[in-house]
This record gives C-alpha cells, sequence and structure tokens, in this order.
C-alpha cells in the first residue's frame, strides 16, 4: 500500500513521474508471452525498487513466467499507481515506464531492493531469484485532467550527477536515522504526512527525498532541494524535523 505524501507544489511531468516511480513498491509489468500461435500481452505483479536515477529494480524468480519472456524479448513496461483508497482511482496519477529489462549483478542496487523490501532478505540470496533494472526509454503519465505527458528518459532520470558518496554512505545514513531518530520519523510521518502509528522506519534515501515503511505501508519524504553532498542530506533532514515540530506545536 502506497500512502500519500507532501509533494512540495506543482512539479514538471518529469519530476511527478519520478517521484511517482519512487514513491510506489510495486507495480503491474507487462511483457511479451511468447507462445506457438503468436505473441500475447502478459501482465503481472511484481515489487519494486529503484536505482538512484529512479530506473526501476526488480528481484524476480528465474522460473516466473515473465521472467521466461525476458529472456526472449527484454522489451517491458511497467504500470505504477498513484495512492490507493481514491472514491474515483482513475482521478489518481499513475505512470507506465518502458524499456528494457536486463539482468544486473550491482550488490548496492540488490542492496535498496532489499532495503525498500525487508522481506525479500528470505530469498534475495537464493540462486534462483535475479535483480533486473529498467533501463527506461520513455514514461507516459497520466497526472489528471489536462496532465497527460509523454516524458523521455533523459528528461525523466534528470540532470546526471554524481551519486557515489550516496551509494557509498547510504547504509550508515539508514543506520544512523532509524537508531538515532526513531521518534522523528514517527514525527514526519505524522506531521508531515498525515500518517498514523509508530514505528517508520527509513528504507532508501536518494538526491531528492526518502522514503519510509511501516509494515506494508510506504509513504515519500521530499527534501525541499536536491541533496549533492552528507551534508546537504543532514540539513534537509533537519529542515524536515523542524517542518514536522512546527506543525506539532501549531496544533
Amino acid at each position: 500500500m502506497t500512502a500519500p505524501a507532501v509533494t512540495g507544489g506543482d512539479l514538471s511531468p518529469a519530476a511527478t513521474a519520478r517521484r511517482l516511480i519512487r514513491a510506489t513498491d510495486r507495480a503491474t509489468l507487462a511483457t511479451s508471452l511468447a507462445r506457438p500461435e503468436g505473441s500475447w500481452p502478459y501482465a503481472s505483479l511484481v515489487l519494486a525498487a529503484v536505482d538512484y536515477d529512479a530506473s526501476p529494480l526488480l528481484l524476480i524468480l528465474t522460473l516466473a513466467e515473465h521472467t521466461k519472456n525476458l529472456q526472449q524479448d527484454p522489451r517491458a513496461s511497467l504500470l505504477f499507481d498513484g495512492p490507493q483508497g481514491l472514491a474515483d482511482p482513475l482521478t489518481g496519477a499513475r505512470v507506465t515506464v518502458l524499456g528494457d529489462l536486463q539482468p544486473d549483478n550491482d550488490a548496492v542496487r540488490r542492496r535498496r531492493f532489499v532495503s525498500r523490501h525487508p522481506s525479500a532478505a528470505l530469498y534475495a540470496g537464493f540462486k534462483d531469484f535475479s535483480l533486473y533494472r529498467l533501463r527506461m526509454t520513455r514514461a507516459h503519465l497520466v497526472a489528471g485532467f489536462g496532465r497527460i505527458h509523454w516524458v523521455d528518459a533523459a528528461t525523466l532520470q534528470g540532470p546526471e550527477a554524481d551519486v557515489s558518496w550516496l551509494r557509498e554512505h547510504e547504509p550508515s545514513i539508514l543506520e544512523h536515522m532509524n537508531r538515532d531518530h526513531a521518534t522523528t520519523l514517527d514525527l514526519y510521518a505524522e506531521r508531515l504526512l498525515g500518517l498514523t502509528g509508530n514505528g517508520w522506519r527509513l528504507t532508501n534515501v536518494d538526491r531528492e527525498g526518502a522514503d519510509l515503511r511501516r509494515g506494508g505501508v510506504v509513504a515519500r519524504l521530499d527534501f525541499a532541494t536536491p541533496a549533492d553532498d552528507l551534508d546537504a542530506v543532514r540539513q534537509s533532514f533537519v529542515a524536515l524535523a523542524q517542518s514536522a515540530k512546527r506543525g506539532a506545536m501549531s496544533q
């Protein structure tokens, strides 16, 4: 389940699509099912995480039908649906991302997937499961009346930036926030995102924000500006805490 979250104002189509991909922990995967009588579209539900540039990541079973399809034809699309619980689901934002799904052996990306989906730790090391990364070509965003856009991959991923520092230090950021600032994470969820309950945990951090999880619910925190180093990440979390505390005092 995806929780509603603060977007921080009007966003461009690319930023809206990128945020939606990051804020959603599952997607509908469409592959091409090859049969003697011809090829057929095949849709399946998958758990999803993202790389630092918002490229979707999947950890899928080798014997699954969709994996067999990808081995024959890597072309695929992923539908990321918006927040659940709307009276009219068609009013919610959604984005379909097209590209080639290719096997990926990057340990950091696998780590990000497992952090996003803790239950995956039970099988992530099995040889029958493989990490796949979507090499995006373009995306189709439907974000409301009059907000329907095609976005190319370069625009969707945003300006190219060095994230080597984040690849190295993300685990320590998560450990520090979850260990030393657990009450602040709950405050983020309650005061900034309108969510209830204690025990929220930080699962991923990227230049534009961070992801929270509590049980089966995930939520997205947005930074005011993209972070380019560790100090900027720290300042972003401090600013979010100050906003959350102001919200608490005003009630």
